[in-house]
Formats: C-alpha cells, sequence, structure tokens
C-alpha cells in the first residue's frame, strides 16, 4: 500500500495512506469529519473527530515536502477535499 506523489513515494502511516486514497477516490468532492472518521476510523471507536484535522496536517506535510501545492482543501464548516 503505497502512493506516489510527483514521482515520489510517500512514507506513509496507516492512517494517512487510508485518508489519501479516500480523498483520491472522490477528487473535488467535499468529505465531512463524521464521513471520513466512518470510512478511516471503522474499528476505533474512540478517535475524536479532531484525529481527522491533525492527520489531515501531517498529510499535507508531507505532500508539501514533495512540491509546495495546496492539494488538500479545507471547507470551513463543512469538511474536506482534494482540488480536481
Amino acid at each position: 500500500m503505497r502512493i506516489a506523489y510527483h514521482g515520489h513515494w510517500l512514507a506513509l502511516t496507516r492512517y494517512e495512506y487510508l485518508l489519501l486514497a479516500l480523498l483520491l477516490e472522490r477528487p473535488g468532492r467535499i468529505l465531512s469529519r463524521p464521513q471520513i472518521m466512518a470510512a478511516v476510523w471503522q474499528d476505533d471507536g474512540e478517535s475524536l473527530e479532531r484525529t481527522v484535522d491533525t492527520h489531515i496536517k501531517t498529510l499535507r506535510g508531507k505532500l508539501r515536502a514533495v512540491r509546495d501545492d495546496e492539494v488538500i482543501l479545507t471547507h470551513r464548516g463543512l469538511g474536506y477535499s482534494l482540488a480536481a
């Protein structure tokens, strides 16, 4: 389970991989925190919704280390999407 970004393999944790894969399946579609939690953290009922924010932040950092683009967009009050 690996994802390449602009020719560079990303060193992702399990949840970062699942989160990015989810966004890649739905480019341009806004996913709410509860939708992301249900899809990515299916087995962990004790995770908080802010967990999504933390993983988005680290994932953005890894993507920016390869290329300084804003790939994951924040939609205030709605959720996150992958730039289409």
